[in-house]
């Protein structure tokens, strides 16, 4: 996935932008998180939620959606 090409960029320019392949991109976080001996932080528990933060993550959920 390359950067979002600008209206005044030719057409040709799109095919100049490098990939970036996001499962080896999240593979190489990992490796460098694991070498500093960065902790995985735990997921925000949620009590806090305002209802319309509720209301959000129930309607992706129902969609079949995982958040």
């Amino acid at each position: 996935m390359g950067s979002t090409p600008s209206r005044t960029d030719p057409p040709e320019a799109e095919a100049d932008r490098p990939v970036i392949d996001m499962a080896e991109f999240g593979a190489r976080i990992a490796e460098r998180k694991a070498a500093l001996g960065l902790p995985d932080l735990p997921r925000n528990s949620g009590k806090r939620r305002t209802a319309s933060k509720r209301a959000l993550l129930k309607a992706i959920e129902e969609a079949g959606g995982t958040w």
